[in-house]
C-alpha cells in the first residue's frame, strides 16, 4: 500500500480557509504583511519581527534592476502578446538564474558548506585557492557595475545585524571575502545576490528554495516594466534596433 497524498499548507471547507493551520480570515489578512505570509507558507511559522525584516529586505533587494535581460524579454513578449500579460512575466522570469538574479543559491551552499567545516580560516583559503585555481565563477562575487563595493550589500549586512540577526553566516561571508582578495590578488566585490544567500540563511531559509524567493522578487519588478510598456509600446523600438544593428555575414 503507498502513503495518500498530502500537503500540510492549506486546505478550505465552505466556511473557511486555512494556511499552514492560520486562518486566513481571522489570522491573517489585514494582520500579517507579504514577507510574512510567504514566509509561513514557505516555513510553516510566522517569522520573528528580525526574520520578518530580513526576509522582506531581501524580497525587495532584488525587486528591479533596470533593463535586464529579464525587462527586455517580458517587453518583446508583451508586445507580441498585448492581451497575456502572465506570458510576458513568466518569460522574464525564466533569465532568473545562474547568470542574473538567481546566483544566491550557488552562494548559499558554499557558505552552507563552510558552515559546516570544522577550521573556517582554512575552509576560506582553500576554497577561495580552488575557485581561483580552476578558474570557476565564484558565486556572490563581483558585478559589472558596482565597483569597488555593491552598496546594497552593506546595506542588507547593516539591516540584519541591527534587527538582531544571529550573524553567524555573515561574519563567514566577510571571512571568506578577505581570503578571496587575498588569494586573488584583487578585491572582488560581495555583490547582492552574496549577501541575500547569506542574509536567508540567517533567516533559516535553505539554498534549494532561495532563487524561489529572487523570482517571487523580480515579479514585481517585471509588473512595472509590462506597465509602463502598455503606455510606451517600447517592444517594438527594442526589436527594430536590434534588427538594425544586425548585419548579415552569411555568403
Amino acid at each position: 500500500m503507498t502513503d495518500s497524498l498530502s500537503t500540510e499548507i492549506s486546505y478550505a471547507t465552505e466556511t473557511e480557509i486555512r494556511w499552514r493551520g492560520q486562518d486566513l480570515i481571522t489570522d491573517i489578512i489585514g494582520k500579517r504583511d507579504f514577507a510574512e505570509t510567504m514566509y509561513l507558507l514557505i516555513t510553516g511559522r510566522f517569522p520573528e519581527h528580525w526574520e520578518r525584516k530580513i526576509f522582506d529586505a531581501c524580497l525587495i533587494t532584488l525587486m528591479e534592476h533596470g533593463l535586464t535581460p529579464h525587462a527586455i524579454v517580458s517587453r518583446l513578449v508583451a508586445d507580441s502578446n498585448p492581451g497575456q500579460v502572465q506570458v510576458a512575466m513568466a518569460t522574464g522570469l525564466t533569465c532568473v538564474g545562474d547568470v542574473f538574479a538567481g546566483t544566491m543559491e550557488g552562494a548559499g551552499r558554499l557558505l552552507l558548506d563552510g558552515l559546516e567545516s570544522v577550521d573556517r580560516a582554512t575552509w576560506c583559503a582553500e576554497t577561495a585557492a580552488a575557485y581561483r585555481a580552476e578558474r570557476k565563477p565564484l558565486p556572490g562575487f563581483g558585478h559589472p557595475l558596482h565597483k569597488p563595493d555593491d552598496p546594497r550589500s552593506a546595506r542588507l549586512f547593516l539591516i540584519a545585524r541591527e534587527a538582531g540577526a544571529p550573524g553567524e553566516v555573515i561574519d563567514l561571508l566577510e571571512q571568506f571575502s578577505a581570503a578571496v582578495d587575498e588569494v586573488y590578488g584583487r578585491h572582488l566585490t560581495i555583490n547582492a545576490t552574496g549577501a541575500i544567500g547569506a542574509l536567508l540563511l540567517e533567516v533559516s531559509i535553505a539554498p534549494e528554495i532561495m532563487r524561489a524567493i529572487a523570482v517571487t522578487s523580480r515579479a514585481a519588478g517585471l509588473t512595472a516594466h509590462i506597465a509602463e510598456e502598455q503606455k510606451t509600446r517600447s517592444g517594438r523600438r527594442i526589436w527594430t534596433l536590434v534588427e538594425n544593428e544586425f548585419a548579415y555575414a552569411g555568403p
